[in-house]
């Protein structure tokens, strides 16, 4: 089980951090992401993060946001600066069990959290 949480409304410029704790079982060995879905439009991959730290990040997300884990207290977190109007969206947790590598497609993660959302007004 994920449960995400941080978001908020915010201003232009503004940051935010969010946080998502797993439980159940232990994601430690298995890939961690976020993804938003902004209205009207589908679920986009925002960053990911392998066990051993690799991470990926989408081109709207670099230099902005900043993803770190804690495997041995089964948290993601994902630092948000400098937010955009463009940034409002339902952000989710997900995790992806059975890569070495930090994936981005939301059909290769097999768990997904309530979702958080962030507005961003500007």
């Amino acid at each position: 089980q994920l449960q995400a949480s941080g978001g908020g409304l915010v201003q232009a410029g503004d940051s935010l951090r969010l946080s998502c704790a797993a439980s159940g079982r232990t994601f430690s060995g298995s890939v961690m992401g976020w993804f938003r879905q902004a209205p009207g439009k589908e679920r986009e991959f925002v960053a990911s993060i392998t066990s051993s730290g690799s991470i990926n990040y989408a081109d709207s997300a670099k230099g902005r946001f900043t993803i770190s884990r804690d495997n041995a207290k089964n948290t993601v977190d994902l630092q948000m600066y400098m937010l955009k109007p463009d940034d409002t969206a339902v952000y989710y947790c997900a995790v992806s069990h059975g890569y070495n590598r930090p994936v981005r497609s939301p059909t290769l993660y097999h768990d997904w959290g309530q979702g958080t959302e962030v507005t961003v007004s500007s």
